[in-house]
């Protein structure tokens, strides 16, 4: 038994045998509240589901776990091909956070049975955790033939250094000007191509993603965020796999 692949090179083989901003972004990553007010007009819910290995994540690969893993890569095809998912991947790494799904439903109850319905999902290799999340409307169509690229994208949570009710000091509202100022200078830059805070009054706060040569450029751009150099924000960043002509 060999041990098993990270899961963006196991897809990555499965997509092989089965042959899967334009405009500056001026939002918070922040959910919508006092701090941050409402989300910009501009900005719609789309309901994010995380996946994260599961309880029957093996350790090794098995027949039975690359039938389950390619039913789950076609099914994922199918989300991005009926746009029920505006984008969809695998994460790289060795955390125990394999992917996400990005779904166009119309409620949280919908999207969970979108992702319910996954053979990986159901068989218990992967669990979801579903979030509401709001960003701009830019995600198109998957290029043909289909074709991953790999971009970073960073979980902003809570830091060690915010606290419950301070969003309304002078103190953080600037800092907050100067976390948006920060994010449209990185989307002026083409290297920023998504960001949006997530709906609910979690330990995760909103998204970025970047195109850039490397987790380490990833990093050094966000560790130029107000918010993540005071610890009111941390990142969280992972490689992702992504279908060609989804993001901008």
């Amino acid at each position: 038994m060999t041990k098993i692949k990270s899961i963006e090179n196991l897809i990555q083989s499965l997509v092989l045998g089965c042959s899967l901003l334009t405009a500056p972004l001026t939002l918070a990553q922040e959910k919508p509240t006092q701090e941050t007010k409402a989300p910009q007009s501009k900005l719609i819910q789309f309901h994010l589901a995380v996946l994260k290995k599961g309880p029957k994540w093996p350790a090794a690969q098995t027949p039975e776990t690359q039938k389950i893993l390619h039913q789950h890569l076609v099914n994922t095809l199918a989300l991005l091909d009926s746009g029920q998912a505006v984008a969809a991947g695998p994460f790289g790494g060795e955390s125990d956070l394999a992917g996400i799904f990005i779904l166009r439903a119309s409620s949280a109850e919908e999207g969970r049975t979108w992702v319910d319905a996954d053979a990986a999902v159901k068989a218990g290799l992967f669990t979801a955790e579903m979030h509401p999340w709001w960003s701009e409307d830019i995600f198109k169509k998957a290029n043909s033939p289909r074709k991953w690229n790999t971009v970073y994208l960073g979980f902003l949570r809570k830091g060690p250094n915010r606290k419950d009710g301070d969003g309304d000091t002078p103190q953080v509202q600037e800092l907050q000007k100067a976390h948006l100022a920060n994010i449209n200078r990185l989307a002026e830059t083409r290297k920023l191509i998504l960001a949006g805070p997530f709906g609910d009054d979690g330990d995760l706060r909103g998204i970025f993603v970047f195109r850039v040569a490397s987790l380490e450029e990833a990093q050094a751009l966000c560790d130029t965020d107000p918010m993540i150099k005071i610890g009111r924000l941390v990142v969280e960043l992972h490689p992702w796999q992504v279908p060609e002509g989804i993001l901008p």
